[in-house]
């Protein structure tokens, strides 16, 4: 099979939000627990990881927190109930 290029598209919001977790998580225990499950996927975590960082230019500005928190937002508005917790309400 040859290597041809595979194109993904993300917002800028996504992406940010995206590249921001990948580095919190690369390199934590549970996640490289996690992934040596399937050590193949190190690969394409690691292109993924390395094009975003190079692509975005706010993890370098001073108000980084302050861009990443307002994308975190307006990802979270279009995300409606996906993801919540669900709420217990005592029913069996």
């Amino acid at each position: 099979m040859t290597e041809e290029g595979f194109t993904l598209k993300l917002t800028h919001d996504q992406a940010l939000v995206l590249s921001d977790w990948l580095d919190r998580m690369i390199g934590t225990a549970d996640f490289d627990t996690f992934v040596n499950q399937d050590r193949a996927v190190w690969s394409p975590l690691y292109r993924i990881s390395g094009a975003l960082e190079t692509s975005l230019v706010e993890v370098f500005s001073p108000d980084y927190a302050a861009l990443l928190a307002a994308a975190r937002e307006r990802l979270l508005d279009t995300l409606g109930e996906v993801g919540r917790p669900v709420e217990d309400d005592g029913q069996p």
